[in-house]
């Protein structure tokens, strides 16, 4: 026993060491927008001709709103073209998108389920047709989106730096109406605002995170089309794009918002499918993470995204698991129940601090009452430590895609009151 006991020891340390290594970066990028600003494209942007790609499945209660808010950029409305693949549908989505202006392509498929799957189809069939040589760019978009009115012009610039790929910030539209969507909120503020604004920063890659990303056509016809078929492709294509040295730039003006899930049920399901997509993406690529950091050029975006993957995710876990394993050894089960406990709240701390910065770095651009804001701060924390759960489940559960409905009908005038955020 003593021996397997300095066993642990030595491991407990050494992984304490690679851990922080690991993610040392992570509060770093914490404080980095709070000393450091990147500078804003000067002189015109050459404008980009944009294509809108926009899977929906029974989509008919949000997607008005978002075509709408499509129709009232202040970019040319030349410039600017949008494609809906209406995805198994068995309601009025198709017909609503084309009365709003956009180009329908109907889908029925029961076998290959998913945004990947419907992506693949709607940019097959625009190839088809010779509509992809329209187009300089092209924009992923959920129909639940709105866009505030600058938003092409703002991404416009950041297309115009040579990037391959761009996403903006991800705001949330129904952020004041529970806990679950408040947390989602501030997650996504935080992804935004301390992730890739602090990326951009430094001139490391971002990372794109389910709607609101974009390519250059450039980029579709290097990478053979869309080739992103797993439960999380927007995390597939982040990971790809880090190994193969694939750019990815971030625009902090460019505005969207999203709506959340309100329920645990909606919620839990959600995130098992990020979970497990995140698994596939981990054992899929495993290769191309590390032949992504034997290149200077990606070392640093291939380990980021090592890190953030189930790899680096185990790697932790397997940390904190061996240090209460060692605490009980030694000290005895009060001692464990003390220590975790100690970790339980140095949690919570740890990301009510993180929720706190957050929401007082972006006050102006949250969408709901000053109570909710503050009262939001103390609930992230509980958010997040359902994760660990979820997590572990995912391992066991075998997940089948459902959709996710959306039912928070506003306008971008009723969300923010005319006002640009």
């Amino acid at each position: 026993m003593d021996a397997f006991i300095q066993f642990l020891e030595i491991a407990v340390s050494v992984l304490a060491v690679v851990v922080t290594v690991m993610f040392l970066y992570q509060p770093l990028y914490l404080v980095i927008p709070l000393l450091f600003h990147r500078k804003k494209p000067q002189g015109e942007a050459p404008k980009r001709r944009f294509a809108i790609l926009i899977a929906a499945r029974n989509e008919e209660a949000v997607l008005p709103h978002l075509l709408d808010s499509i129709q009232a950029q202040d970019y040319p409305e030349d410039l600017i073209t949008t494609y809906v693949v209406a995805d198994n549908c068995t309601d009025k989505t198709a017909k609503l998108a084309r009365e709003h202006g956009a180009v329908v392509f109907e889908r029925f498929n029961k076998v290959q389920v998913g945004k990947g799957y419907a992506l693949d189809y709607l940019l097959t069939q625009l190839k088809e047709q010779n509509l992809l040589e329209n187009h300089d760019a092209f924009m992923i978009f959920d129909a639940d989106n709105l866009l505030l009115p600058n938003y092409f012009t703002e991404m416009n610039k950041t297309c115009a730096q040579g990037y391959d790929a761009f996403c903006g910030y991800r705001n949330t539209k129904n952020f004041g109406t529970n806990w679950i969507s408040a947390g989602y909120g501030i997650w996504y503020l935080h992804d935004s605002t301390h992730l890739n604004q602090s990326r951009s920063i430094i001139g490391a890659n971002c990372a794109v995170n389910g709607t609101g990303f974009g390519f250059t056509r450039e980029l579709l016809e290097r990478m053979g089309g869309w080739k992103f078929f797993t439960l999380t492709e927007d995390i597939e294509f982040s990971a790809v794009s880090a190994a193969r040295g694939y750019r990815i730039g971030y625009c902090h003006d460019a505005i969207l918002f999203d709506e959340q899930p309100t329920t645990w049920k909606q919620s839990y399901r959600q995130r098992i499918r990020w979970s497990q997509g995140g698994i596939q993406v981990s054992f899929k690529h495993f290769k191309e993470f590390f032949k992504g950091m034997s290149h200077l050029r990606t070392l640093y975006s291939s380990f980021e995204m090592f890190t953030l993957s189930f790899w680096g995710m185990a790697v932790g876990v397997t940390a904190g698991v061996l240090g209460l394993l060692l605490v009980f050894l030694e000290l005895g089960f009060a001692a464990l129940l003390e220590a975790f406990g100690i970790a339980l709240l140095t949690t919570y701390l740890t990301t009510a601090g993180m929720a706190a910065l957050t929401v007082a770095t972006e006050w102006k651009r949250i969408a709901a009452p000053t109570r909710w804001k503050l009262l939001s701060i103390l609930c992230f924390p509980i958010f997040m430590i359902t994760w660990a759960p979820i997590a572990v489940l995912a391992g066991f559960y075998k997940f089948q895609w459902t959709p996710i409905d959306h039912t928070a009908a506003v306008s971008v005038t009723e969300l923010t009151g005319n006002k640009k955020s």
